[in-house]
């Protein structure tokens, strides 16, 4: 478990139950704020046991890319609370899974790793970059640079054998279970990089790439005329038929990724819309009952009781990254504080279990604490909550701000050391179950994705 004395105290003096927050009381905010990222970093041994196979990642049934998220959760801790008590762990977590080509192609992880996984692990690494957080390792390249390494390890698996272009949701042939299946998520992904980067670096090489992938999604379905954002397609016929499961952290990934755009365009109008569409479309992951208006849930999953390890973290990226849109498109801030303002108070509520009243359940449409406990539920809340705090923040710096900061104000920063977690010199990899325990060219035949395919058609009011 992680702890951290100072901080338990600094707990104990300024507390205040998730259950009682004020979204309207910055002091409020930044306790609960605590108290949450302090349970989800109590899921967390890695820092103790410091082995490669430890090191940065989270305990079964958590996969690798799941890790990825929870450390970019923790960084927008940091920067919205101000607070650097886990600065130096989240630094060594990071820097231990930059692989040996600096770009978070880890073989430990071969087994689990996909296109999104990557791609998850980007967004915090273009975290750091973003905000200056300091990067001490001399052996290791600057954020950006790792970012950017990441983007051209990706960009090569565009595939236009099929569908027209796309990538495909894996990435290794050993790893069979989603190599015919081309996912919003990774495409997703890949566009919201491609734009942060943009942005970041003034190259707009980027920029040609998310517009390219930007249409190809549009083209092949997965964004849809009212900006709703669907899951995948199967390649092997051709993305002739989509898969109208859609889940949050989807749409909040393209959302942010062209409001990034129209930041980057100085108020380009087609980037404007396209954000603003994709924050209307968003409205079918609110309100589920008439008593539970403007409260976050997860659409294909959580009313039917059949969400798995991942999926119960999904809300959180979408919370992320509606707060990061309005840094990037102002225009944004009243709708997404009318939503997460409400959302933030009842998952508050929700994380009110366990022996001290703030352990986080899944549903926060249901009043209190449902019982269902993990890292993804703590995630969903701490990223709700401390986004509250994201007017108050410097907004991500691009281009010419970007610098690569070894300490801050002089003081030893470097993280606690560790060895990367590369893995032999010659790793055989294997394929372990990924995210979807099925494949990807059978889920109809899954009665599972088959009721999870139908209740999101029913969220987004098709007949």
């Amino acid at each position: 478990m992680y702890m951290k004395s100072i901080h338990a105290a600094t707990l104990a003096a300024a507390f205040t139950s998730p259950k009682d927050l004020d979204v309207n009381d910055p002091a409020s905010i930044r306790s609960v704020a605590s108290t949450l990222a302090y349970g989800t970093m109590a899921l967390y041994s890695g820092n103790v046991t410091n082995t490669p196979e430890t090191i940065a990642v989270f305990p079964p049934p958590h996969y690798w890319w799941q890790a990825g998220a929870a450390w970019g959760a923790m960084l927008d801790y940091s920067h919205y609370t101000g607070d650097s008590s886990y600065d130096k762990v989240i630094s060594q977590a990071l820097l231990s899974q930059v692989g040996p080509k600096f770009d978070f192609m880890v073989p430990l992880h071969y087994g689990s790793e996909g296109n999104d996984d990557q791609a998850f692990w980007s967004f915090a690494i273009l975290n750091a970059a973003e905000r200056n957080f300091p990067q001490p390792d001399d052996t290791i390249p600057p954020w950006l640079d790792i970012a950017s390494n990441i983007w051209n390890s990706m960009v090569v698996r565009w595939n236009t054998s099929s569908c027209g272009g796309g990538l495909a949701w894996q990435i290794f042939e050993s790893n069979p279970n989603g190599m015919n299946y081309k996912n919003s998520v990774s495409n997703g992904g890949f566009f919201q990089m491609s734009a942060r980067l943009a942005r970041a670096t003034g190259n707009n090489t980027y920029l040609d790439w998310a517009q390219k992938v930007w249409d190809w999604s549009e083209k092949v379905g997965f964004i849809d005329e009212n900006y709703n954002v669907y899951d995948g397609a199967d390649s092997s016929d051709n993305c002739a038929k989509v898969n109208k499961l859609s889940f949050s952290y989807a749409q909040g990934i393209y959302m942010y990724g062209a409001a990034v755009l129209y930041n980057y365009t100085n108020g380009d109008k087609t980037w404007g819309d396209r954000a603003a569409g994709l924050l209307k479309g968003a409205d079918s992951y609110f309100s589920p009952y008439p008593n539970a208006t403007n409260i976050m849930f997860e659409h294909a999953c959580e009313p039917y009781e059949v969400c798995n390890t991942d999926m119960k973290s999904f809300k959180g990226y979408l919370s992320r990254f509606m707060w990061a849109t309005t840094r990037m498109m102002p225009s944004t801030l009243p709708r997404v504080q009318t939503l997460l303002n409400a959302s933030a108070i009842a998952a508050g509520k929700a994380c009110s279990g366990g022996q001290n009243g703030t352990v986080c359940g899944q549903k926060w449409y249901v009043g209190g604490f449902d019982g269902v406990t993990g890292l993804g539920q703590q995630m969903t809340a701490l990223e709700t909550v401390q986004g509250l705090l994201s007017q108050e923040a410097i907004p991500p710096f691009k281009a010419g701000d970007i610098k690569h900061i070894k300490s801050v104000d002089g003081q030893d920063d470097s993280p606690v050391t560790t060895k990367p977690a590369t893995a032999p010199a010659t790793p055989t990899p294997t394929p372990t179950p990924t995210k979807r325990t099925n494949s990807a060219g059978s889920i109809s035949a899954n009665w599972r994705w088959a009721v999870l395919a139908l209740s999101s058609v029913l969220a987004l009011g098709y007949p």
